[in-house]
C-alpha cells in the first residue's frame, strides 16, 4: 500500500500485526492508507447511529468526502489511523492527531495527541479497542507523542473502561458535559500486568477453540478406507467424541449423505450447523480453497496435517506463509501445516483429531511436540509407562505442532497455565522462536506447575527464520532452569520426571532415605544421589527375605523421619514369588506412602513387572476407559480420576493416596528425584525473588539523552573511552580512566596527570587482558621505573604502535573479576560474571542471569561460579568486598533494561578489593533498538 508524494513518511509496514483477540478469534491491525476509502465508507455504514453519536457526539448518519479523504490521508507521524481487519473489512479503527497545549494541530516537539476509537457494533466485547490502544500507543511513543487525551461522553461507558482498565497513569476531569481523560504512555507495571494478562486470557482462548471444540469437520476424507484423512475421521469417531462430527469430500455422490455412520457433505458450506474445527487432510494444491470455504462458514480454527509446505523447499515455504496469512484473514488460528494432530482426553470432550490410532489414557500430563515422530514416541512411552509398568498416569491434552506455523508452545502454555485438568506439561522443543516470552511464560507457569523440557539439537521448524544464539548450549540451559523449567537432555528423562511430578508431592530438601531388600541396589542408589547432589542417608538393607509387612515398617519409619525428605524403596524378586506376593507389597507400599501424603517415595524395580503392575493396580480404583479398540499386547487401561492422583504441590487429592512411579535403574529413579529437588527449591525461591533496586544517583533520562546524540552518528557503534565513561557513570559505575602513552614522554606525562604508583599495559588486541603474556607492569612508583618498563615491552612485543600502550592509576589490590551483558538474539539480554584470566575461560566458569537481575540473584550470580572460594577468603586470603560487586552487576543490568539501545556492556578487569572494587577496562555498543520486543503490544509471530 502506497501514500501520497506529498505525505512525510513511507507506509510504515512494521506497524501491521496478527494480534489475538479476547475470544481466541485474531484480526490484523495495519495502517489505514488512501486505498481504503471503500472499506471505511463500508465499515461505516454497518456501524449503529448510538455507535456513531458517541464518537462524533452528535447524529452523523454518514461520512463526507472530505470526512472520507481526512480519515485516510495520513502523514504517519502526526496524524495517524489504524484499522482492526477481519476478512479484509474493516471492523474497528483508532487515529490520534498531534495537538499543542491549546488544543490545536501541531507538529513535534508537541508530545500529546487526541485519540478516538470506533468500533462496529457486532465485534464490541472481543477486545478489539484494547489491543488497538495498546498498538496506537506504541505508534505515539516511536513518533514522540508521550500523552494522549480522548473526550468521552458520559454515557460511553465501553470507552471509558477502556481507556481506565489499560493501566495508564492518568487523569479525569468534566465540562460541558465531556469527560476528558488524559493519560502518560509511558509503560507502568501496571499497564504491562494488564497487557500480559489480556494476553494470556486470549491466546488460551485461541489454544481452547482447536482443543475443546463443539464440532470438527475432516476435509479430505477418502471414500474408502486408508488414507490420512479417512484415518483422522476414523480416530475422532472411534474416541468417541462427544460433539457433532462432519466428513467432507468435494469428490463425494451428491447423494451421499454419511460415512460410516458420519454425516459426509461435498464442502464445508453446505453443513448446516456451526463448525468449530476443521481438520484439513486435501492435497496441498486444494488448501487454499478449504480455507475459503471454512473462513467463510465461520470456523474458528483449523488442523493442517495436509504436507508439501516449508519442508518441502523455498516454494512451499512462501505457500506455508501465504497459508498462515489466509487462515488469519477470517480470524482463524492454524495448528501445522504437516502436523500430527491434537487429543484431549477429558470425558466431556475426547477429542482424537490425529494420526495417533489409540487415544491415550485420560491423565493429568500436557504434551506438545512440534515434531511429529517425537509426538508418537512420547505418547507411546507414556502409554507403556502409564498403564501396566508404574500406573496409570495418563495425558490430559496433546498438540503436535508440526511445521508451527502459526500456533506454537507459548500459545499452548498458555492455555495449560490455567487448564484444571493439567498438573504438569511437557514439551519437547526443536527450537524456541520467541525466546524472552518463552521465559517470561515458562516463569509464570512454573510458579504454578511443573514445565519440563527437552530442547533438540536440531534445526527450526521449516520456514522460520529462529535467531541463532550466541550462547552455549549449557548457558542457554542454566538461563532456562533459572526461569523455573526442568531442563533434561532425552526423552527418556523428560516422561521419568514427568511421571515423577504428576505422581507425587514436591520434595522438601535434598536428604534421601533408601531402604530395599538388596544391599548392592541401595548402594548403586546411593552412589546415584551422590552424583546428582543429593544428600543421601545409608542404605537400611532389610535383606532378600523381607516380607511385605517389613518394607511397610521401613517405609513408615522412613517418612516419619524428620531428616528425611524422600525414599527411594528398592526392590528385587525373591525366588519363588508370584503375583499375590506382588500385590502384597505394592499394597503395604501405598498404605505406608499414604500415610505420610508430604513426601515423594520412588520405587526402583528390577525386572518385576510382577510388582509394577501390581502398583498400578493398587492405586487405580476407577472404572475401565471406553475404547473401539482394544491392543491385546497391553493390558486393560484403568484411567485415574482426579480423586486417584495426588496433587504435584504434595496434598493428597484422596486419602488413598497417590501413585508410586516405578523405575528399571536406580540412575533413572533419582535422576528425575534431583530434578524434582531442584525445582522445588526453585518454586521456594520463587515465592521471594527480590527485588530490581532503585538507585537515586541513576540519571535515566540523562542516559537516554546520551545514547540518543550517540546513535544520530549511525546505526551501531563502539563508544570511545570518553563516551563509555559518561554513559556508564550516568548509573553510578567509574571507570578508571587509562591515557593513551604512545611514547616514553607522554607515558611520563599522564603519570604526572594520574598521580604515581601507575600501571603500564599493553593494549593491543593479542595482549589486551593478557598479564599472563607480560604485557602489563604495575605498581611503578616514578618516572624512571616508569621508562624502564616502557623500554621492556617495546624489546618484547614491538613498537608502541603495535602495543598501543596506556597508563593507568594503581587500583588496591583484590580479586580481578569480569562482568559483562549482552542481548542475545535468543536469549534476550543476559548479565554474566566471572573471575578475570585464561584459566576461568578454559573451563568456561561464567555463571548468567537473565535481566533485569534482582537483589538475591546478583548475590546468587557471584557465588555460583566454581571459583568463587578466591572472594570469600579461600586458604587464609582476605575476602573481598562482594556486596560492592554485587551492586555493580545492579547497576549494568538497569542500563541494559532501561535502554535496549545499549546491546553489549563489558567491564573488564573489575578488581574487587577488601573494601570497594575498581572497574579498569570498560567498552559498551550501541545499536537502534527493535522497532517491536517482547514488552511492545501483543501481537502473533510472523514467520
Amino acid at each position: 500500500m502506497q501514500q501520497t508524494s506529498s505525505d512525510r513518511h513511507e507506509y510504515p509496514a512494521h506497524w501491521e500485526a496478527d494480534v489475538v483477540l479476547r475470544d481466541g478469534g485474531t484480526a490484523r491491525i495495519r495502517p489505514i492508507t488512501v486505498d481504503d476509502a471503500d472499506r471505511l465508507v463500508s465499515f461505516y455504514e454497518q456501524v449503529s447511529d448510538e455507535s456513531k453519536y458517541y464518537r462524533f457526539f452528535a447524529p452523523y448518519p454518514r461520512l463526507s468526502a472530505k470526512d472520507v479523504h481526512r480519515f485516510t490521508h495520513h502523514d504517519f507521524v502526526d496524524r495517524v489511523g489504524l484499522a482492526a481487519t477481519v476478512g479484509g473489512e474493516f471492523i474497528a479503527t483508532v487515529r490520534y492527531d498531534r495537538i499543542s497545549a491549546d488544543g490545536r494541530a501541531a507538529s513535534a516537539p508537541a508530545d500529546e495527541a487526541e485519540v478516538a476509537f470506533l468500533v462496529q457494533d457486532a465485534h464490541q466485547g472481543r477486545g478489539v479497542a484494547s489491543a488497538l490502544l495498546e498498538h496506537i500507543a506504541a505508534v505515539a511513543r516511536e513518533r514522540g507523542i508521550r500523552r494522549f487525551a480522548a473526550e468521552v461522553l458520559p454515557a460511553n461507558n465501553k470507552m471509558i473502561k477502556v481507556f481506565t482498565d489499560a493501566g495508564y497513569t492518568q487523569k479525569r476531569s468534566f465540562e460541558d458535559g465531556v469527560v476528558r481523560l488524559e493519560f502518560d504512555l509511558e509503560p507502568t507495571d501496571r499497564s504491562l500486568a494488564v497487557q500480559r494478562a489480556r494476553e494470556q486470557r486470549a491466546e488460551a482462548r485461541s489454544v481452547r477453540r482447536l482443543l475443546v471444540p463443539g464440532s470438527v469437520a475432516v476435509v479430505g476424507v477418502g471414500r474408502s478406507p486408508g488414507g490420512v484423512g479417512r484415518s483422522v475421521l476414523d480416530n475422532i469417531r472411534d474416541a468417541g467424541f462427544t460433539g457433532g462430527l462432519y466428513a467432507v469430500n468435494k469428490a463425494f455422490p451428491e447423494e451421499r449423505k454419511d460415512l460410516d455412520g458420519v454425516p459426509a457433505y461435498r464442502s464445508v458450506r453446505d453443513i448446516e450447523g456451526p463448525v468449530d474445527l476443521a481438520v484439513v487432510a486435501v492435497p496441498v494444491e486444494h488448501v487454499p480453497e478449504v480455507v475459503t470455504e471454512c473462513g467463510e462458514h465461520g470456523v474458528q480454527g483449523l488442523v493442517v496435517v495436509t504436507a508439501g509446505y516449508a519442508e518441502s523447499g523455498p516454494e512451499g515455504r512462501e505457500r506455508q506463509r501465504e497459508l498462515v496469512r489466509h487462515a488469519r484473514t477470517y480470524g482463524m488460528r492454524i495448528i501445522g501445516p504437516n502436523a500430527f494432530g491434537v487429543i484431549n482426553t477429558a470425558a466431556d470432550v475426547r477429542l482424537n483429531a490425529s494420526l495417533a490410532p489409540e487415544m491415550p489414557r485420560p491423565g493429568r500430563i500436557g504434551l506438545f511436540a512440534q515434531s511429529g515422530a517425537i509426538g508418537i514416541a512420547l505418547l507411546s512411552r507414556l502409554h507403556r509407562r502409564g498403564g501396566g509398568v508404574t500406573g496409570v498416569t495418563g495425558v490430559s491434552t496433546f498438540v503436535s505442532s508440526g511445521n508451527r506455523a502459526d500456533v506454537s508452545g507459548n500459545d499452548v502454555l498458555q492455555y495449560w497455565y490455567d487448564d484444571p485438568d493439567t498438573d504438569v506439561a511437557l514439551m519437547y522443543l526443536e527450537s524456541i522462536g520467541n525466546p524472552r516470552k518463552f521465559t517470561r511464560l515458562a516463569r509464570r507457569t512454573a510458579a504454578a506447575k511443573p514445565l519440563v523440557v527437552v530442547q533438540g539439537a536440531g534445526s527450526a521448524p521449516q520456514g522460520h527464520a529462529v535467531r541463532a544464539t550466541r550462547l552455549p548450549h549449557a548457558t542457554v540451559s542454566a538461563l532456562l532452569r533459572q526461569a523455573g523449567v526442568i531442563r533434561v537432555e532425552t526423552i527418556t528423562e523428560l516422561v521419568d520426571t514427568g511421571l515423577l511430578l504428576a505422581r507425587q508431592p514436591l520434595p522438601g530438601g535434598p536428604r534421601v532415605a533408601i531402604v530395599g531388600n538388596s544391599e548392592s541396589l541401595g548402594l548403586l542408589t546411593y552412589d546415584a544421589c551422590l552424583s546428582e547432589g543429593l544428600r543421601p542417608l545409608a542404605p537400611l538393607d532389610l535383606t532378600t527375605a523381607a516380607t511385605a509387612a517389613d518394607f511397610h515398617r521401613a517405609l513408615s519409619e522412613a517418612l516419619a523421619d524428620e531428616a528425611c525428605d524422600a525414599v527411594v524403596v528398592t526392590a528385587i524378586p525373591a525366588v519363588g514369588e508370584g503375583p499375590a506376593e506382588d500385590a502384597a507389597l505394592a499394597e503395604a507400599l501405598r498404605s505406608a506412602a499414604a500415610a505420610a501424603p508430604g513426601k515423594p517415595v520412588l520405587v526402583v524395580h528390577v525386572e518385576l513387572g510382577g510388582l509394577a503392575e501390581a502398583l498400578s493396580a493398587a492405586m487405580s480404583t476407577a472404572p475401565q476407559a471406553v475404547s473401539k479398540r482394544e491392543d491385546p499386547q497391553l493390558p486393560a487401561e484403568r484411567p485415574p480420576t482426579a480423586e486417584a492422583e495426588r496433587t504435584v504441590t504434595g496434598v493428597p487429592a484422596s486419602e488413598g493416596g497417590g501413585l508410586i512411579p516405578a523405575f528399571p535403574a536406580a540412575e533413572r529413579a533419582v535422576r528425575a528425584l534431583a530434578e524434582a529437588v531442584k525445582y522445588a527449591q526453585w518454586r521456594r525461591e520463587a515465592t521471594d525473588p527480590g527485588r530490581v533496586p532503585e538507585f537515586e544517583d541513576i540519571d535515566e533520562k540523562g542516559a537516554a539523552g546520551l545514547i540518543g546524540g550517540l546513535l544520530a552518528r549511525g546505526q551501531g557503534l563502539t563508544l570511545g573511552v570518553d563516551d563509555t565513561c559518561d554513559l556508564l557513570g550516568k548509573y553510578g559505575v567509574d571507570v578508571h580512566r587509562a591515557l593513551p602513552a604512545p611514547t616514553p614522554d607522554s607515558a611520563a606525562e599522564a603519570a604526572r596527570t594520574l598521580g604515581y604508583p601507575v600501571a603500564l599495559k599493553a593494549t593491543a588486541p593479542h595482549l589486551r587482558h593478557r598479564a599472563d603474556l607480560g604485557g602489563v607492569r604495575l605498581d611503578l612508583a616514578d618516572e624512571d621505573q616508569l621508562r624502564r618498563a616502557y623500554a621492556e615491552l617495546g624489546e618484547l612485543f614491538g613498537t608502541p604502535e603495535e602495543l598501543r600502550p596506556v597508563v593507568q592509576r594503581m587500583a588496591p589490590r583484590g580479586v580481578d573479576t569480569v562482568v559483562r551483558a549482552v542481548i542475545d538474539p535468543a536469549a534476550g539480554a543476559v548479565l554474566s560474571f566471572g573471575l578475570a584470566g585464561a584459566a576461568s575461560q578454559l573451563l568456561g566458569d561464567t555463571a548468567h542471569r537473565l535481566v533485569p537481575v534482582t537483589d538475591r540473584e546478583a548475590g546468587s550470580l557471584v557465588r555460583s561460579i566454581r571459583t568463587a572460594p578466591l572472594l570469600f577468603g579461600w586458604r587464609g586470603s582476605t575476602p573481598v568486598d562482594t556486596p560492592a560487586l554485587e551492586e555493580l552487576m545492579l547497576r549494568v543490568s538497569r542500563l541494559v533494561d532501561d535502554h535496549p539501545e545499549v546491546v553489549a556492556v563489558t567491564l573488564e578487569p573489575v578488581v574487587v578489593a577488601a573494601r570497594g572494587l575498581s572497574v579498569l577496562g570498560a567498552s559498551v555498543r550501541l545499536a537502534p533498538p527493535p522497532a517491536r520486543d517482547d514488552l511492545g503490544p501483543r501481537t502473533l509471530p510472523v514467520y
